[in-house]
């Protein structure tokens, strides 16, 4: 497959999990006065669901990283080329800042509209349950390290084939349901950067901890992947 359309298929993937993902929580999370928002739940459910769908559609294609940690985890883990990360990661963050950009177009069409977090990940004061720098970076690195075991493990030859997008969508669900009081969950810099350009500039001097600690963690769980299932060609 030539890489323009690997990269292409980056693009959409990561631009269809920013704009459901961080969608469901800007526009759907919290709904008139009525209860009737999807809540944390949902908003788990939606990430898992758009990781699900996008690594069927377009996971054949670029093999559905849609996310710099991912692609760096699977690096790693010798699942990936190191030649095609760095356009990969270019390809993921300009996904997500377009999927950014036209969800703050929609939601600033609302009457009444504030800003508000604009689903951006944070600590401390801007942690959803205040939780500070060192818990926000000791849960993005934990679980992006799962995550990754998850998908080495998922992708592997040994394991059933076809089956691989449900068991990352759901370990991405998971992962949601757990970390979503602590940093609003990120395990994805491109998801962190995506909305973060378009919400209070203190998000922007937080994201910098998006970065580094599902990166680390993601190299840490594609290096246990590796040993677990073996690379590319074991």
């Amino acid at each position: 497959m030539s890489l323009p359309r690997k990269l292409l298929a980056e693009f959409l993937g990561t631009f269809v999990l920013v704009f459901g993902g961080c969608g469901s929580a800007v526009l759907a999370a919290k709904f008139g006065d009525a209860n009737l928002g999807i809540a944390f739940a949902g908003v788990s459910l939606a990430f898992g669901l758009t990781v699900l769908t996008m690594a069927y559609a377009v996971g054949h294609i670029s093999g559905g990283h849609f996310n710099p940690a991912v692609t760096l985890g699977l690096v790693a883990a010798g699942r990936a080329n190191p030649l095609d990360a760095g356009p990969y990661i270019l390809a993921q963050v300009a996904g997500a800042v377009a999927a950014g950009g036209a969800l703050y177009y929609i939601a600033s069409q609302a009457p009444g509209f504030v800003l508000g977090g604009f689903a951006t990940n944070g600590y401390g004061d801007l942690s959803p349950g205040k939780y500070p720098l060192a818990a926000a970076a000791a849960t993005e690195f934990l679980l992006t390290a799962v995550f990754l075991i998850v998908i080495v493990g998922a992708t592997s030859p040994k394991a059933p084939a076809g089956f691989a997008p449900i068991a990352i969508g759901l370990a991405l669900t998971l992962i949601h349901l757990i970390s979503i009081p602590v940093t609003n969950t990120s395990v994805n810099p491109a998801r962190s950067t995506g909305v973060a350009v378009f919400a209070d500039p203190a998000a922007l001097g937080q994201l910098w901890l998006f970065w580094v600690a599902p990166i680390a963690g993601a190299v840490f769980g594609g290096l246990i992947g590796r040993a677990l299932n073996g690379g590319s060609d074991e």
